[in-house]
């Protein structure tokens, strides 16, 4: 493996460790075949709260200081683990909206699939609310975690895009690859200077996935392999 680069053999390799280490974690991924294809991917579906809103998060800064309101209403489990609705009525056009804030429980379905333009592994996902509605592109910008927003804002449309599914050919939104080199050829030269082992999929994914909430549990770290 060249460094930052990696090879599909070399990916299914990793993939199978993650899997194995995932599944005496209990952690969730699993691997999905498609039919009538040799190809596949990672899955793992969690929930998580975050709040969102619908407004350009690009340009969020400039209007924060005259939009108080969302433009749409939502609802989520309370502590009794009921439905919970909260929303105030916008007085200029009776739209029923949720104030700025408020948090509510998402589904994230988290794909892992190799780019063979670019050799390395990219991540794709998808969130929805409880009841099934789809997030749109704003929304998911503004669920990022404010550590990661800032870096991410700089060049928001290269980063977190939103296309069709390379093997089910549905829209996902994917963090685009065309820096993962930059970032992983500093680790693997580290390791290879120590004569030491880096899993590939492991570094990445502790890298790329608390970007859009999915957190690697530190105890793959300290699990042996398989």
């Amino acid at each position: 493996m060249s460094l930052g680069v990696l090879e599909e053999e070399t990916f299914c390799h990793c993939c199978h460790q993650l899997l194995q280490q995932s599944e005496q974690l209990r952690d969730g991924w699993t691997w999905e075949s498609v039919q009538g294809s040799q190809e596949g991917y990672l899955r793992k579906t969690v929930l998580r709260s975050a709040v969102i809103n619908s407004h350009p998060v690009w340009n969020q800064e400039e209007s924060s200081s005259d939009s108080k309101t969302h433009t749409s209403c939502h609802s989520w489990p309370d502590q009794q683990g009921q439905e919970k609705e909260q929303c105030v009525v916008d007085e200029d056009d009776g739209v029923c909206v949720v104030p700025e804030g408020n948090s509510q429980v998402l589904q994230y379905e988290y794909h892992i699939l190799y780019s063979s333009s670019y050799s390395t592994p990219v991540l794709y996902f998808r969130a929805s609310t409880l009841e099934g509605r789809s997030l749109s592109l704003e929304e998911v910008w503004s669920s990022v975690h404010p550590n990661f927003k800032t870096r991410l804002l700089n060049n928001p449309l290269s980063t977190i895009t939103q296309q069709e599914h390379p093997l089910l050919g549905q829209p996902f939104f994917m963090l685009h690859p065309c820096r993962t080199h930059e970032f992983m050829r500093p680790v693997l030269q580290s390791a290879q200077d120590q004569r030491g082992q880096v899993n590939y999929m492991l570094t990445w994914l502790s890298v790329v996935g608390p970007l859009v909430g999915l957190e690697v549990p530190l105890k793959y770290s300290t699990q042996l392999p398989p």
